[in-house]
């Protein structure tokens, strides 16, 4: 027998990370770093001063970007746990699994708090969250989820923000994964903390988070971290100190992060990547629906990050037999999470282009005809 040899090229993957990323990026790891060395210890500065200018964020009036071993997850548990007092109560807009996430956080490390839910196909309720802060003055901080992967839906951090600072609230926006190519104006937006991770639209990969957050807002909460790793001032000021991690820093993924930088300034920042993004997504859509799947979000709070399509209506369709087709002709998609609907979805996001959207779409047609479905187009 023959044995296999290995593809040239791996398996696009049409996820939100972890994503497809560039050979550079990848090439950028085959170094080793000295996580104590001040060469790798400036590199660090420098990613963390690129953070804040790529936010559009001034450092002078204090805004710092923290970096923290692990997944976005371990960010968002940091600043909830780092800088609600035991007296804080904390609100979270829920319309997915990651707002439900912040809840399930909070529960376990015992701290107040109250979801304000709506269905995950609908923008958090502005007039209901006016009512809750104004009949409930424990609140201290509100969470929001700027895009909710479970669905792709973008929830209008814009609005939200100016009804908590009304009333002087602390405002938490988990950017995970629209930071790098969706603009985020933090001053009309009211953000006090922002968290995103390495590899999501930058197009880093998989090993640390970061939290953008002011400086004397961060001093202010000294003493209320509940965990020792994830103390996000201790890290702050382990930065302050000699400019290292306090534990065992992911070396390579920062190596790669630096790349990946690189390339998101190449392509035009933010609004260049966002353009290519945007246009993946309309391809995406178009094609899809030619084919005959359905989206299961309205256009109006539909993101371009990913996209959940609702399964087709004949008997013969499964998800796991879509999948396999479409990983036998070297395409990664994700399967859903929505709890109330039966979806799969589609990252328009990462080291892919019109191009790769083009050869997804006919190999889901492809996949579609040996399956034996009978689609008519969507209109």
């Amino acid at each position: 027998m023959t044995p296999s040899l290995p593809s040239a090229h791996d398996k696009t993957l049409y996820t939100p990370g972890p994503l497809t990323t560039s050979l550079a990026v990848k090439q950028a790891m085959l170094h080793d770093a000295g996580s104590w060395h001040w060469e790798f210890n400036a590199l660090v500065k420098s990613i963390r001063d690129r953070i804040v200018a790529l936010a559009c964020l001034d450092p002078a009036t204090g805004w710092e970007a923290i970096l923290l071993q692990g997944s976005g997850t371990f960010g968002v548990e940091a600043v909830l746990t780092s800088v609600v007092p035991t007296t804080g109560k904390v609100l979270v807009l829920s319309n997915g699994a990651y707002g439900e996430r912040a809840l399930q956080m909070l529960q376990h490390h015992r701290t107040h708090h109250l979801a304000l839910r709506t269905p995950e196909d609908t923008v958090p309720d502005l007039a209901a969250l006016d009512a809750t802060l104004s009949g409930d003055p424990s609140i201290s901080h509100v969470v929001a989820i700027h895009c909710e992967t479970t669905t792709g839906i973008l929830n209008p951090i814009a609005r939200i923000g100016p009804v908590v600072k009304r009333h002087n609230r602390v405002f938490i926006v988990d950017a995970m994964s629209s930071f790098g190519a969706i603009p985020i104006d933090f001053a009309a937006s009211g953000i006090d903390y922002l968290i995103s991770s390495a590899n999501k639209c930058i197009e880093g990969v998989p090993g640390f988070s970061f939290v953008l957050c002011r400086r004397p807002d961060l001093e202010a909460t000294a003493g209320s971290a509940r965990v020792l790793s994830l103390d996000l001032l201790g890290q702050l000021r382990g930065f302050d100190k000699n400019g290292q991690f306090r534990y065992t820093p992911p070396t390579h993924s920062v190596l790669a992060f630096d790349q990946a930088l690189r390339e998101l300034e190449q392509e035009g920042g933010p609004s260049g990547r966002g353009a290519r993004y945007r246009r993946n997504h309309e391809v995406l859509l178009a094609g899809m629906k030619r084919i005959g799947f359905r989206s299961y979000l309205p256009h109006p709070v539909q993101s371009y990050i990913i996209t959940s399509f609702l399964f087709p209506p004949d008997p013969s369709f499964t998800f796991e037999d879509l999948y396999r087709r479409l990983s036998d002709k070297g395409h990664i998609i994700y399967p859903g999470k929505i709890s109330q609907a039966d979806t799969f979805r589609i990252g328009s996001i990462g080291r892919i282009f019109e191009s790769d959207v083009r050869a997804l779409l006919a190999a889901v047609a492809d996949s579609v005809a040996e399956m034996n479905l009978h689609l008519p187009p969507v209109t």
